[in-house]
C-alpha cells in the first residue's frame, strides 16, 4: 500500500530550475533549498517566499504573508492564472 505525502521542497523534486511566461515578463525560479525567487517585468525578487511539493501540486508561502498554488501538467506550471514553461 502507497501512501502520499506532502514532500518537504528541500527534498528532490523534478521541478526545481526556472520556470518563465511565453512572454518573457514573469520568472519564477523553484530553488532546491524550498525557496522561489519571482521576477516580474524586470523587478528581480518582486516575490519571494517559500513552497511545498506534493507529487505534481506546489503550495506557494509568500514573505509577505499571501499564499497560492501551482500544478504542473505535460511539463507546464500553471500558477494560479499564470502559464509557465520550464527554460532550458
Amino acid at each position: 500500500m502507497s501512501t502520499t505525502s506532502r514532500q518537504p521542497a528541500a527534498a528532490p523534486h523534478p521541478h526545481i530550475g526556472m520556470w518563465v511566461t511565453a512572454d518573457g515578463r514573469i520568472r519564477q525560479e523553484l530553488l532546491p533549498n524550498g525557496r522561489y525567487e519571482e521576477e516580474r517585468d524586470g523587478r528581480k525578487r518582486a516575490y519571494t517566499g517559500r513552497y511545498t511539493v506534493d507529487g505534481d501540486h506546489i503550495d506557494y508561502f509568500d514573505d509577505l504573508g499571501f499564499t497560492a498554488t501551482g500544478d504542473v501538467r505535460d511539463e507546464i506550471l500553471y500558477h494560479e492564472h499564470l502559464v509557465l514553461h520550464r527554460e532550458r
